[in-house]
């Protein structure tokens, strides 16, 4: 596959670009493991079907000390058991909050949420489903391939 377009060769969308990943720096100082961010990223990229996307976060999970076994069982991690029930609690809301047009959030994922993150880490699921989301998209959009990604690429984009 061939990207269709560099949105960093447009000067809006590669502004927006920036400040879309410095919007995102705060989660990296949020109390959520790294390795869980990244498993919930994977997790929306396999959803959205975002090459560029699951490229960038297996490789990120796997630079944060996550298992191969784990990362090949995200995408069947409802039959699986090598999942913590927090971890399977962050990858329901990922994919309901990904698949908001079927069914939304439901009360039971939501419950299970609260149960296992305080406020703070809460807010910032919400937030990272919601970004990655939206990067996903992007990438989508324009053909963005996976394949090339190498661990910590976009640390020049902090401003």
């Amino acid at each position: 596959m061939e990207p269709r377009f560099n949105l960093f060769d447009s000067p809006t969308a590669a502004v927006i670009a920036k400040r879309f990943y410095n919007a995102s720096l705060p989660l990296e100082q949020s109390t959520l493991p790294k390795t869980l961010r990244e498993l919930v990223e994977l997790r929306v990229g396999q959803i959205n079907g975002c090459g560029f996307c699951v490229d960038i976060h297996t490789k990120e999970a796997a630079a944060a000390g996550e298992t191969a076994l784990r990362l090949n069982l995200v995408a069947a991690w409802r039959h699986s058991t090598v999942f913590t029930e927090a971890e399977r609690a962050a990858l329901a809301l990922a994919e309901e909050g990904t698949r908001l047009g079927e069914q939304g959030v439901s009360d039971q994922t939501w419950a299970e949420v609260r149960k296992h993150f305080d406020d703070d880490q809460v807010g910032a699921l919400v937030c990272l489903v919601a970004l990655i989301n939206a990067a996903t998209r992007m990438n989508v959009i324009v053909h963005n391939p996976g394949g090339s990604y190498e661990p910590g690429m976009f640390a020049g984009l902090s401003s």
